[in-house]
C-alpha cells in the first residue's frame, strides 16, 4: 500500500514538471540547444509565449572621450513552465538559440529576481 502511494507521488511530480511545449528548453521534445551568448534585463512586455526584454549598455564615443548610454531591446520565447512565474518588471536571463521566428532567436533561461513592490 505504501509503495503505490509512493509511485504515485512520484509520477505526480514527474507530471507536473512536463509543461507540454514542444520546443521548451527544458522538457521539450525537440529540446531548444542553448549556445552563444547570453543576456539579462527587465521585462517591458509580455504576450503569450514571448517576452520583451530591454537592458542599458555603455558605448564610447571616441570623439567626445565620453561614455554614451544605449537601450537595447530583445525578444525571447516563453516556456510555457515559466509562464507563470515571470512578470512584467521581473529580472530574467536570456540566451541564444536558433532562430524560432523572425523576432525571436532567444529564449528564457531563468529568472533572476522579481519585481520589488514599494509600499
Amino acid at each position: 500500500m505504501k509503495e503505490n502511494k509512493k509511485i504515485i507521488k512520484n509520477k505526480v511530480k514527474k507530471e507536473s514538471l512536463k509543461c507540454g511545449d514542444e520546443i521548451c528548453p527544458i522538457h521539450g521534445n525537440n529540446k531548444l540547444k542553448l549556445r552563444g551568448r547570453t543576456f539579462s534585463g527587465n521585462v517591458i512586455r509580455k504576450f503569450h509565449n514571448k517576452v520583451t526584454i530591454e537592458f542599458i549598455r555603455m558605448i564610447f564615443v571616441s570623439k567626445y572621450e565620453r561614455y554614451e548610454k544605449r537601450r537595447t531591446k530583445l525578444h525571447a520565447r516563453l516556456p510555457k513552465c515559466m509562464e507563470e512565474e515571470i512578470n512584467l518588471g521581473d529580472w530574467i536571463q536570456i540566451a541564444e538559440t536558433r532562430p524560432i521566428s523572425k523576432t525571436i532567436h532567444f529564449v528564457v533561461a531563468k529568472k533572476i529576481k522579481s519585481e520589488e513592490k514599494e509600499k
